[in-house]
Formats: structure tokens, sequence, C-alpha cells
């Protein structure tokens, strides 16, 4: 993959994220909220994007997504074998929970 095909990349899921990201907020706005670590704030900027402005925004060279396990212990957990794997998403949750929600800098 060249340098294009990666940026390209990158767009399309800036794109995905943003519209995933309304569309959640949309349907329930806690969950939303919840599931995407945002604060009130980004949450409402976020759902107030006009079209316009979701393609300005997803055409970022730069991910607008970030990777939210970024704990090693966290992130080991999540992925080994466990004896109970029907906890498993509640134990994510709980795990998610205990992190900041994404603020403005």
């Amino acid at each position: 993959m060249n340098g294009r095909e990666t940026l390209e990349s990158i767009r399309e899921i800036n794109l995905s994220y943003i519209m995933l990201a309304q569309r959640l907020l949309r349907e329930d706005r806690a969950i939303g909220m919840f599931r995407l670590g945002l604060s009130a704030q980004l949450a409402d900027l976020l759902s107030g994007l006009t079209l316009a402005q979701v393609v300005k925004l997803a055409s970022s060279d730069n991910l607008l997504c970030a990777f939210r396990f970024n704990d090693h212990t966290m992130l080991s957990a999540l992925v080994q074998p466990a004896k109970n794997a029907d906890i498993a998403p509640t134990h994510a949750a709980i795990l998610l929970a205990g992190q900041p929600a994404e603020q403005f800098a």
C-alpha cells in the first residue's frame, strides 16, 4: 500500500467513524456518548455537523478516532481466553467506564 492509498483509507475510516458517531448519538445520546467515550460538548458538536462539515472533517490526513484500549494490561485481559466468555462484553464496558470522556483541549 502506498502513501496515497493509506491517506485514502484514513479518509474513508474518518467518514465512516463520523457517520457512525452521529447515528449512535441520534439513536441514544447517553449510550452513544459512552460507547464513543465523548463528553457532552463533543457529542453536541458531532451531532450538529452539516454534511459539508462532515465531508471536510473526514478529509483530514489524521485519524479522527482513537484506540481506547491504550493500557497493555487492560487490552491483554480482554483478548485472553476467558473461562466466562459470556461476561467479556460486560468486562470491557466496565474497563471503558473507568476512562475519562474526551474533552476539547
